[in-house]
């Protein structure tokens, strides 16, 4: 059975100003999604899942069904407030959903095969997508799960510091912790480091980050429910809290219910936060256009 890929998309947006899901940044007004889908089609996985709102429905199909027909299956989870589907019986007000973790789990139903989980608005090169899709079919299994590890040093901004996950990582490849680290940024000697209480502390270059590139079974359903409620019954009152996917991971390895074997790739990645970001991607798409590594036109 071929892999799936879900693509967190029902993202708000709230810092680019408009759905950055489905703006366009190839020279055919490619969205950054069409080139995590090309990648995926091309390493072999058998179906894309798009994780949306249910009033983004009718643009993500307008957009994306013409151009995939023929080439990979398609489907739509919808990540809504309804707590009442995971056996909380409360209503509880928030601007937004309860985060990505809350997003992977709303797919329980409709995905019964190994799959990987990304972001929608980061570019993640091709690279990335053939070791998943090998360890999703050769090496996954209901307690060993993936994370693809970026090089610290291709996930930075020449514009200002980022938050990351750093990958702490055992002897047999294994993640062991993500440690959040907030101000991480190049140094004026060009150097990789992080600030902590205002003192900069250099961290290697090839240190390994989580660029939310996750590989699971659904075997992760059934350990992310209960994991669910209780962080829903420990925070309903603060509106902001989300249920991220580390967390899933951070208890699942001190549980030790399963293992994260983390994947090193050297590919350069690039993402989408804020609109003075859009030129920046469009150019590093051109340039690999330019290089051939992609074709003009993804979808004559």
């Amino acid at each position: 059975m071929k892999p799936t890929l879900l693509i967190l998309a029902a993202g708000m947006a709230s810092r680019y100003g408009s759905m950055k899901q489905v703006d366009g940044f190839g020279p055919h007004g490619e969205t950054i999604i069409d080139y995590s889908i090309y990648d995926a089609i091309k390493a072999g996985f058998g179906k894309v899942s798009f994780i949306i709102r249910e009033e983004f429905a009718e643009p993500f199909k307008a957009i994306f069904e013409p151009k995939l027909k023929g080439r990979i299956e398609t489907d739509y989870v919808f990540q809504s407030y309804d707590l009442k589907p995971f056996g909380i019986d409360k209503t509880i007000e928030r601007a937004k959903p309860w985060g990505t973790a809350h997003a992977v789990l709303s797919a329980r139903n409709q995905i019964h095969e190994p799959f990987c989980v990304i972001n929608a608005d980061d570019f993640y090169g091709s690279d990335a997508f053939e070791k998943m899709a090998k360890f999703l079919n050769t090496e996954v299994a209901d307690d060993k799960f993936s994370i693809i590890g970026y090089q610290v040093d291709k996930t930075l901004s020449e514009y200002g510091t980022v938050s990351r996950g750093v990958c702490q990582v055992d002897e047999n490849g294994d993640m062991v912790a993500i440690n959040e680290r907030l101000k991480v940024y190049f140094a004026k000697d060009g150097s990789v480091v992080y600030e902590e209480n205002g003192v900069e502390i250099p961290l290697p270059s090839n240190t390994p980050v989580s660029m939310n590139f996750w590989g699971f079974t659904p075997a992760v359903f059934a350990k992310t429910e209960p994991l669910f409620k209780a962080f829903v019954e420990a925070n309903e009152n603060d509106p902001k809290a989300e249920f991220f996917i580390p967390l899933i991971g951070d208890e699942l390895i001190k549980s030790g219910e399963a293992s994260f074997k983390v994947i090193p790739t050297d590919a350069k990645w690039f993402g989408v936060t804020y609109k003075e970001d859009k030129p920046i991607v469009q150019k590093c798409i051109s340039d690999l256009v330019a290089s051939g590594a992609y074709p003009e036109n993804l979808w004559p």
